[in-house]
């Protein structure tokens, strides 16, 4: 038996991933545990988490590896401030002591971190690891590969090839041009955080009209036929800064930055909508080139700008490619795995293992659950007020309460792997109301009230309400909602009508199509509104304490954790 543990950190959104004989046997992200969003420390808690699922200690891993290589990162760091002296001295000086402490003697940091292992340690190059986790847990024997990010170690987007067991990366385009820093310096100029906030960019976008964005193409990036791009560093500071942009930036826009708490106007949406459509053209130009470098019928995505949804969705629709499959943790947490996955097949030269019907990702169901047991005695023991139901009970009567207008946490088997709640720690509502997306937003989630909820549906009716194409089990395509749907579901119908679908199929995760199915005998709807089981500024809930804190500080109705349901108006005043 050959045990795997990949790693990705000290940037964002560390993680663990543990492979056993090419099988994926768990994959966590640190901030679940710690509770610190994006969480970019060694991933302690997830390692653990990973030898647990896996039954085994750290003396038993075979090869840890890596996600991206530090002495090339510092190389690029190196050259960029030697290449732009000396403007920068001031960011110079805040990161070069960092690595000259810990980050350049990263092998013996890792090896103090993992206290207990003596065997081999890896890296992967970044863009490897980002293509590693989308070609070899896809069910494609051959597909074209693309990944965009912000930046590895020099490259922010390539264009490869996988077949069998290796693939190569035949195309990279390289730091300072990059689409992820390009999206993430709107992302600032808009108010937004860098590196957390960009989904609310592709939120916010349908409210406006791309009026900017010919002027973005004109002065700021320059898209080429082949896929390739360059970026006005006139325009950007982030080479040698601590900002993202220049003056000359905000100067093109005629408005400086809106801060944070400033009001949303409409030229913000206008900004927004400006973008998004430039990033669809670069993806679509990109994705369109990698056609015609490889025939693949089937592509493969990853990185963080593949989770623009939007963009995959015009992929999908508008170029020839017949199938997209894109990790579910498409940014630097799904490096951890990606990186383990490349172990094996390429280092190792290990064949994949049969292809099925669906793919290796189980879901992405990967992280931690809890027992019966266990979540009894925690509710026991916080003084919670609960009714214990026979699982053949806990769907139909979730589905009765929903059909009644409450709002309810579902907590339910493994932990999702990724940025998305995928019906095992959601907040789920009905859709047929269009009141729930303010009373969602506002009431539950404390977010901005232009974000849009996502559907859930179960995957044999997605075409009696979505145009969408193809199956969807990882909610990261957007297509169109029928027209003759969309006053059926308005509370998962965006601004422009369009919807970011989940397909659900019993064999990706029975519980949660049970509960569609439930909701369906009911109500004749075969969707449900699904958001991630948080409020904003916080991850994801990881453990029943998470749960029913979150559910204490907040407007949900019910809480379903396991099987067991509590009732909001029952609970004890103080808890």
């Amino acid at each position: 038996m050959t045990r795997i543990l990949g790693l990705s950190a000290f940037y964002h959104d560390s993680a663990a991933a543990l492979i056993t004989d090419g099988r994926i046997t768990a994959a966590l992200q640190e901030e679940r545990f710690t509770r610190i969003k994006h969480d970019s420390e060694f991933p302690h808690n997830a390692v653990n988490a990973c030898l647990a699922l896996g039954e085994c200690r750290i003396s038993d891993i075979d090869y840890v590896v890596f996600y991206e290589k530090p002495f090339s990162k510092f190389d690029r760091l190196l050259e960029t401030y030697l290449r732009n002296s000396p403007r920068g001295l001031s960011s110079y000086l805040k990161s070069i002591p960092l690595w000259l402490k810990e980050k350049l003697w990263m092998k013996e940091h890792l090896r103090k971190q993992l206290e207990g292992y003596t065997g081999p340690l890896l890296f992967s190059e970044h863009h490897e690891s980002h293509a590693a986790s989308a070609f070899y847990p896809s069910p494609f024997h051959s597909a074209a590969i693309l990944t965009a990010d912000g930046v590895g170690e020099w490259t922010t987007s390539t264009l490869g090839r996988g077949k069998g067991n290796d693939f190569t990366l035949e195309l990279e385009q390289e730091f300072p041009d990059s689409l992820g820093l390009l999206y993430s310096a709107f992302t600032y100029y808009l108010g937004f955080k860098v590196n957390s906030g960009e989904y609310k960019v592709m939120g916010l976008a349908p409210y406006g009209r791309p009026v900017w964005a010919e002027t973005i193409e004109k002065e700021i990036v320059d898209i080429r036929p082949d896929g390739s791009f360059h970026l006005n560093q006139a325009y950007f500071n982030y080479q040698v800064g601590l900002e993202m942009i220049s003056d000359r930036f905000s100067s093109l826009f005629g408005k400086p930055p809106r801060k944070k708490h400033e009001k949303l106007e409409s030229f913000h949406q206008d900004i927004a909508a400006s973008i998004q459509k430039v990033i669809e053209k670069a993806m679509l130009t990109a994705a369109l080139e990698l056609y015609r470098r490889t025939g693949e019928e089937n592509l493969c995505m990853a990185g963080g700008i593949t989770l623009n949804c939007v963009a995959n969705g015009r992929i999908l629709r508008e170029t020839p490619f017949r199938n997209v499959w894109i990790q579910p943790a498409a940014g630097d947490a799904g490096g951890a795995l990606g990186a383990a996955l490349a172990v094996w097949h390429r280092y190792l030269g290990e064949s994949r293992l049969p292809l099925e019907d669906g793919d290796q990702q189980k879901g992405s169901l990967l992280g931690t659950s809890y027992s019966d047991q266990e979540i009894k005695q925690f509710l026991r023991e916080s003084g919670a007020v609960f009714e214990e139901l026979p699982e053949k009970d806990i769907f139909s009567r979730t589905a009765e309460r929903i059909e009644q207008g409450a709002v309810i946490g579902w907590f339910r088997g493994r932990m999702e792997y990724g940025p998305r709640a995928l019906g095992n720690r959601s907040i789920i509502a009905d859709p047929r109301r269009k009141d729930m997306l303010d009373a969602v937003n506002l009431k539950i989630k404390y977010r901005e009230s232009f974000r849009p909820f996502a559907p859930a549906v179960l995957e044999d009716d997605a075409e009696k309400y979505f145009h969408i194409g193809a199956k969807s089990p990882y909610m990261l395509l957007v297509g169109k909602v029928l027209e003759n749907r969309e006053g059926e579901i308005p509370a998962v119908t965006h601004v422009d009508g369009s919807a970011r679908v989940q397909t659900v199929a019993r064999e990706n995760n029975p519980d949660f199509y049970r509960l569609l199915k439930s909701f369906r005998e009911r109500t004749g709807c075969s969707v449900l509104l699904n958001t991630s089981f948080n409020v904003r500024g916080e991850p994801i809930v990881e453990s029943p304490a998470n749960a029913y804190r979150c559910f204490m500080r907040t407007g949900m109705d019910c809480l379903v954790v396991g099987n067991f349901l509590l009732e909001k108006e029952n609970q004890p005043d103080g808890i």
